[in-house]
């Protein structure tokens, strides 16, 4: 059987369907989620999430910039581990968090409770979970917009927008166009592991991404080979791009007026965030 699976990803000849073949990495499954948060925390690199000396620059930004240094109420939406709520809330604002990561949620949450922080987290999908009401700033950073299907991207944008007091404001941090173009469009790659993200024992990782022009998509597999049993494991994920005036008609339509797009959130441009933009919308 693992010849066979191995067999497969040699003589595959179709391209992926963006969405069908490939929807979301296993964010919700307690393993994947254990392994991740040690990602997320990690001061070695900025994949899973940002170093913190970046995230307290971010921190600070929205602070000032965005809240003028008032507090606040605010809705932190795919929170992970409460890198962001954690600080916002030493600054006087009130937090609301919420990931479909298990792991993540419960590091948060010990996190609150430790150091006494005004933080609320929720278990959930921001697809289909209830935001509340009231918030002056609800917040999406870090490409997560992009993982979600253009459809489920306008649901949840909407129910930011209901979620917001009369003069909140939105802040998205999605992908660009090119950066995600880029990357379906990248070589295959692979590397050895004794242990990584999706599996905690050694294995052979093949990554492959493909680029799809009509539906403007980028979708990613990764091939996990086990290297004591050969056995195969293979997820995938779709990033959907959008163009700068699409993200614009995205935010129009579910009801914002003042919509500014931003090289980089905050301060960060040129710090290894170039396939990122911000957008504050009100």
């Amino acid at each position: 059987e693992s010849n066979m699976q191995i067999a497969d990803i040699i003589t595959r000849s179709r391209e992926p369907k963006p969405w069908v073949d490939a929807d979301k990495i296993p964010w919700h499954e307690p393993g994947f989620s254990r392994r991740m948060l040690r990602e997320h925390l990690s001061q070695e690199h900025d994949l899973a999430s940002r170093r913190f000396v970046v995230v307290d620059g971010h921190v600070g930004w929205i602070h000032h910039h965005l809240l003028g240094d008032t507090p606040a109420r605010i809705l932190d939406l795919g929170c992970g581990p409460g890198l962001y709520t954690s600080r916002l809330a030493k600054l006087k604002h009130s937090c609301v968090g919420i990931d479909c990561s298990p792991a993540s949620m419960e590091y948060a949450m010990q996190q609150a409770v430790e150091q006494q922080l005004d933080c609320t987290y929720v278990h959930g999908d921001v697809r289909t979970i209830d935001f509340g009401t009231g918030f002056d700033l609800v917040m999406m950073v870090f490409g997560e917009l992009n993982v979600f299907h253009s459809s489920d991207a306008r649901t949840i944008v909407a129910k930011a927008r209901r979620a917001l007091a009369p003069d909140g404001v939105l802040l998205l941090e999605p992908h660009r166009f090119s950066a995600i173009e880029q990357l379906g469009r990248q070589g295959p790659s692979w590397h050895t592991a004794e242990s990584g993200l999706f599996s905690d024992t050694p294995h052979l990782w093949l990554e492959e991404s493909f680029w799809n022009p009509q539906s403007c998509t980028a979708v990613q597999y990764f091939h996990v080979i086990d290297a004591a049993t050969g056995d195969v494991t293979r997820h995938g994920q779709t990033i959907q791009a959008y163009t700068d005036e699409q993200y614009r008609n995205l935010l129009a339509d579910c009801g914002f007026k003042s919509i500014e797009l931003l090289p980089s959130l905050g301060t960060t441009e040129g710090v290894g965030q170039h396939h990122l933009m911000a957008i504050v919308a009100r």
